[in-house]
């Protein structure tokens, strides 16, 4: 964040903006609880719009029995609730489909924190909302304050009621919010009236959660909580254009936290102001060169210092910026924060000349910002400053390598002082002076220019061998040492310093994306989180284990970095409350730190999905405070990996109870028609009997009874297919034989058509199970029956080229729809607009291929090339041909 101009377009702000074009918009109708009106205005707001011209559905609205919310319905275009078959009650939700298909302008969507009825297609109301906005339609839909996900907790504090609807905050930040307001006192009459529930709930009620206090606390997040989406959208749009200043329409306070001791005394000071001052707050930690020099303890005091303020509330964020105050600048820029809380030491006056007062130019550079400043005590310990300083004067190998460059230049200039003025002397000089300064800092530099001064006037300049200058003129060429050196070491500190910054930003998103581009590619949850493990272990050289909740075992490890880990009770405890309340919990943190363990939640929006524990041997902190961004970041991305995974399986399961409901009704509908007919035919038939028993109705019986088994047979032979019960009975089986049987089987079927066979007996032998094979062929011919027109020839031709046997099933009839060939083999599928589509239960073709590829067949569904029908042909490839003959390549 930091170095970007807060005056140019947000590139992510930009793009959230591109993102929404041609989605709908979400205007959400928030209330404080049930009955101030929150609907009735949604349909208000409707029937305005109506008017207007627009196209208006109600998608779903919940009256609850009040009279005048039901007179607003009328006149508008209600959607048709969808019956859903549940545990042998009929329940009726909103029906997404047919409001997708309706395609209105505007959707009524009432109670967004509704969960769905078991079997739809979304668990949730808000994801059909979200879906509806994606597919371009605008929604209007009502929630309460007490069904907001960051703010349950809060309400079931007061409440003592846990709501187990929510919606995600994220859901509120993407909607224009209207507030529907009235006084509690107002509310309470209208419970008493009975506008609300019926009179003995509504007495229940005010004792229990229509209390006035609740009421007004409830009212007050409802108005926090609008304003607060409605200042995020600001800054949003204020971003994405670029625009400058404050745009104070709420407090916004930043904290700059350092390493000093009193650090969490202007937390402490910046939650009290944000408190009094009803605003979010940040607690800002500004990464420059000097963070390298560290010690353990300094990082220590940051990381307690971070863990104190996420603890007390506040948001996260460190910047790497070449200084303190470039760095707090920046941020509050880009933030458009209006309060700054920052802490100024007991500083020597020959330190503020030295390096000015980082508080005293933040006054000055942060116009519109009102700066809180708290005396902090900065206490160092001794050994600790004397080693800086010696650290400061610089290394012994600075100052022995200075020497020997000075020594060479003096070295080289007499030798070549025959040729060389003084001048050129001079500048020889500059060069161990700019190379120490380079290399070694101020004081080794400020050390060469002084040596190369005194070689330069002990060697060359007149009288020699003395230190006495006789011509002013050459005291300037000392002096121009010296400043050279200063000036190169400064310079060369400042890009030094900017380069670390860079390298050190590089690293981070190289890490970022070499950490990202793994992930993506895994399409399995265990290998997700082994490669998570595997990668924070090496990033922060630590112990890394990840635990995620199981159906009726709670959390359990899934992956871990070294097999030997070890997690006690204390450490389970500490991983189950950091999932269950979305808090870090363990080492270093605020709750259960007797750990061993850090434990971070893994969290996708309200999703909570895991957590991962870091931990360090020697007692070690897990995580430096410099590395807790990059954790974080990591975390993040792991969230979103892991929930992609999670909605693929989803929706794999959806697919799966999608295709069962299919089934089911399709069964249910063959069942009924193809069940009935021969059975109607077989009870006529024997009533028949009562009157002598005929060669026509014998055959009757037999027929219809053969073709409930062949019905019967199928259903079992697909139940066989799906459970994998095949069990293959190879054997060399020949071809003409084969067909012949099966025409002979099949002749019910294939009566009032011709049979023409153009299998030649010459076709080689085929290692196949030969009673799959009869049903596959008693399938298609029975299917050429059913489907060819009357009196029309039905062709079994076998043809043997390349390599393969063709054996192909022809009838004359409409044919297939072009394009959707291969959707015949679906199980109870029934093609309309073709041949396919009359009678059947769309059995046959589907056991036809699950046969043939259980024997390594292949079949194929076309039309003849004349385009007189349907051709259907199974094809035996070379593996399977037992002795083969000479092909005739036509």
């Amino acid at each position: 964040m930091a170095g970007r101009d807060p005056d140019r377009p947000d590139p992510d702000a930009l793009l959230r903006h591109a993102v929404q074009e041609g989605r709908g918009t979400l205007k959400i109708f928030l209330g404080a609880a049930p009955g101030v009106g929150k609907t009735f205005e949604m349909l208000s707001e409707g029937s305005a719009r109506r008017r207007d011209g627009v196209d208006v559905v109600i998608g779903v609205v919940e009256t609850h029995g009040r009279q005048e919310t039901e007179a607003l319905t009328r006149g508008h275009e209600i959607v048709p609730r969808r019956a859903i078959a549940h545990e042998g009650r009929t329940l009726h939700d909103m029906d997404l489909d047919a409001l997708l298909a309706r395609a209105p302008r505007l959707a009524l969507v009432d109670e967004l924190a509704h969960t769905n009825a078991p079997g739809s297609r979304h668990a949730k109301r808000y994801q059909d909302v979200e879906e509806l906005l994606a597919a371009g339609i605008d929604v209007y839909s009502t929630v309460n304050i007490q069904h907001v996900e960051s703010l349950n907790d809060i309400v079931a504090g007061f409440t003592r009621i846990r709501v187990r609807e929510t919606v995600p905050d994220r859901i509120l930040e993407m909607a224009e919010i209207e507030v529907v307001d009235i006084p509690p006192d107002e509310l309470i009459e209208r419970l008493k009236a009975g506008k609300v529930y019926l009179p003995h709930e509504a007495t229940r009620a005010l004792n229990h959660f229509f209390s006035k206090s609740n009421l007004s606390a409830l009212r007050e997040l409802a108005l926090r909580r609008a304003a607060q989406a409605v200042d995020a959208q600001m800054l949003d749009h204020v971003r994405a254009m670029g625009l400058g200043g404050t745009w104070a329409g709420t407090e916004r306070i930043v904290v700059a936290i350092n390493e000093l001791p009193d650090a969490d005394v202007l937390v402490r000071a910046a939650k009290r102001v944000a408190d009094g001052l009803h605003g979010p707050w940040t607690a800002l930690f500004v990464e420059t060169p000097r963070v390298a020099r560290f010690t353990d303890d300094q990082h220590a005091r940051v990381a307690a210092t971070m863990t104190l303020a996420t603890q007390l509330g506040a948001v996260i964020a460190t910047v790497p910026a070449a200084t303190v105050v470039d760095g707090i600048k920046s941020y509050l820029a880009d933030a458009r924060a209006t309060q700054l809380v920052v802490g100024k030491s007991c500083r020597s006056r020959w330190f503020a000349l030295r390096h000015g007062s980082v508080v005293d130019r933040l006054i000055r550079e942060t116009p519109g910002v009102t700066v809180h400043v708290l005396p902090v005590a900065e206490t160092r310990p001794r050994p600790e400053r004397s080693r800086r300083r010696i650290a400061r004067w610089g290394s012994p190998l600075g100052y022995a390598v200075t020497t020997l460059l000075v020594a060479a230049i003096t070295a080289a200039a007499s030798a070549l002082f025959h040729i060389l003025d003084l001048g050129n002397v001079a500048l020889l000089y500059l060069l161990p002076v700019m190379v120490a300064a380079s290399l070694y800092g101020l004081r080794t530099g400020i050390f060469a220019g002084i040596a190369s001064s005194l070689a330069y006037n002990f060697f060359f300049l007149p009288p020699t061998g003395t230190f006495t200058v006789n011509n002013p003129e050459n005291v300037v060429s000392i002096f121009v040492l010296l400043g050279v050196a200063v000036a190169t070491s400064h310079l060369t500190s400042r890009v030094r310093a900017q380069a670390d910054l860079a390298a050190t930003s590089a690293r981070t998103n190289a890490t970022l994306a070499g950490f990202l581009r793994q992930l993506s590619g895994v399409n399995e949850a265990a290998e997700a989180h082994r490669l998570i493990c595997d990668d924070l272990r090496r990033l922060f050289d630590a112990d890394v284990v990840l635990l995620a909740p199981e159906t009726g075992a709670g959390l359990v490890v899934q992956a871990a970095s070294t097999p030997d880990y070890r997690l006690d009770t204390m450490d389970l405890a500490a991983a189950g409350w950091a999932f269950d309340t979305g808090s870090v919990t363990g080492r270093g943190s605020g709750t259960l730190a007797a750990s061993e363990w850090l434990f971070q939640p893994v969290k996708a929006g309200s999703t909570r999905l895991a957590v991962i524990g870091i931990a360090r041997d020697a007692m070690r902190d897990p995580v430096r405070a410099d590395q807790l961004p990059l954790l974080a970041s990591l975390i993040d991305q792991s969230a979103l990996v892991l929930e992609r995974l999670r909605l693929e399986a989803e929706m794999r399961d959806v697919d799966v109870i999608r295709t069962r409901d299919r089934l089911r009704a399709a069964l249910l509908s063959s069942v009924g028609h193809d069940l009935r007919t021969p059975l109607t035919a077989v009870i006529a038939a024997a009533d028949q009997l009562d009157h002598g028993a005929t060669p026509d109705l014998i055959d009757t019986i037999r027929s219809e009874t053969a073709r409930l088994s062949r019905f019967v047979a199928n259903l079992l032979d697909m139940a066989r297919v799906e459970a994998g019960a095949l069990k293959l009975e190879v054997e060399a089986t020949d071809l003409s034989d084969a067909v012949a049987g099966a025409v002979h089987d099949a002749r019910r079927a294939l009566q009032g058509h011709p049979i023409r066979l153009d299998v030649p007996p010459s076709l080689p032998l085929v290692r196949v199970d030969s009673q799959l094979l009869h049903h596959c062929l008693l399938n298609l011919l029975d299917n050429a029956g059913r489907y060819g027109n009357p009196g029309t020839p039905i062709i079994i031709e076998g043809t043997h080229r390349y390599g393969q046997i063709r054996l192909t099933v022809m009838d004359h009839g409409p044919g297939l729809p072009p394009g959707r060939e291969a959707e015949v083999f679906e199980t109870f599928r029934r093609l309309e607009g073709s041949d396919r589509a009359i009678g059947g239960t769309g059995l046959g073709l589907a056991i036809v291929k699950a046969f043939a590829e259980a024997m390594d067949m292949t079949v194929e569904a076309g039309n003849r090339a004349d385009g007189t029908g349907a051709a259907f042909t199974l094809v035996f490839p070379s593996p399977l041909i037992v002795r083969p003959t000479a092909e005739s390549h036509l």
